[in-house]
């Protein structure tokens, strides 16, 4: 097993450090402007009528639709930061998760714009400002939630346990890291296949917020081998019911969505103030010795 763990910390940290290298960052973020403008002229030439029959019909008429192309790759890029972050604490991931559904609810609401009519007018569109409404509203209260969630967790100690111990669960979950990669990569390209060859294909985020709640279920049971104590236990199958809440905003109608998501952070600051000040560290360590 230490041969497979060390392999695993071997091949994912590179990666880890590479993705997260701050000249990364700075050519990601030259690459989505590109992105962004290329597709604001895409699509005025296609208004044009300038575009063959095949590449009209799959780019959009609309000035706005750019805008949500671009909230889309922003959040391809947190899902894979989200990958990366699964090795760190169990609170971090889920805290991951919530700035995911901040930025759905905000594409959600940009969505919208690619519905009305240019230019804007209100008449007629009085949905879709509703909906702008509630998913812009409701991304703001959970990115608020979020900065308390954040606070408290750094209030917060967690146990301790010996260090082979700390990088075999670790490293394993590095393990389970890689092969959520490959599912993602996998999704997107199926994703990407079916939408350029004209196929029906499903939501890729929400499909893959299906295999988050499986793979939470499974770090759950994982950190039972190495932290078997009650407050543990309930904590972490605490945080991924909130994953599961989340994951059923993501496939609730409009104003529905955003009150599960608000459900889903409440439920983790409750959480993680019940763990912080009625389980103190030595209540920890005592329920281990049990």
């Amino acid at each position: 097993m230490n041969f497979i763990y060390e392999q695993c910390t071997f091949i994912f940290d590179p990666l880890h450090h590479y993705w997260e290298h701050e000249k990364m960052h700075r050519k990601i973020s030259l690459l989505l402007v590109i992105f962004f403008l290329i597709s604001l002229f895409a699509i005025e030439l296609n208004r044009q009528g300038l575009l063959p029959g095949y590449l009209s019909t799959l780019l959009s008429k609309n000035h706005f639709s750019a805008i949500m192309g671009a909230f889309t790759v922003v959040l391809i890029l947190e899902v894979i930061s989200l990958i990366f972050t699964l090795p760190c604490s169990f609170s971090r991931s889920v805290g991951k998760q919530f700035e995911i559904l901040s930025l759905i609810l905000i594409r959600n609401a940009f969505k919208e714009l690619s519905y009305l009519p240019e230019p804007i007018t209100f008449e007629g569109s009085k949905d879709s400002v509703l909906y702008i409404l509630s998913d812009g509203f409701g991304a703001l209260l959970v990115f608020a939630l979020l900065g308390v969630y954040y606070r408290l967790q750094e209030k917060g100690q967690g146990e301790t346990r010996k260090s082979q111990e700390l990088f075999s669960f670790v490293s394993a979950k590095k393990g389970i890291a890689l092969v959520l990669l490959g599912f993602f990569l996998y999704m997107g390209g199926s994703t990407i296949f079916n939408m350029v060859t004209g196929q029906e294909y499903p939501d890729f985020f929400h499909g893959f917020y299906s295999l988050l709640i499986i793979t939470d279920i499974l770090v759950v049971l994982l950190a039972q081998c190495y932290q078997p104590s009650y407050y543990a236990v309930f904590r972490n199958s605490g945080y991924a019911l909130s994953t599961l809440v989340i994951r059923l905003a993501l496939a609730a109608p409009a104003f529905f969505n955003v009150l599960l998501g608000l459900a889903a952070a409440i439920f983790a600051i409750i959480m993680t103030l019940i763990s912080n000040y009625l389980f103190t560290p030595k209540v920890h360590k005592r329920s281990d010795r049990c």
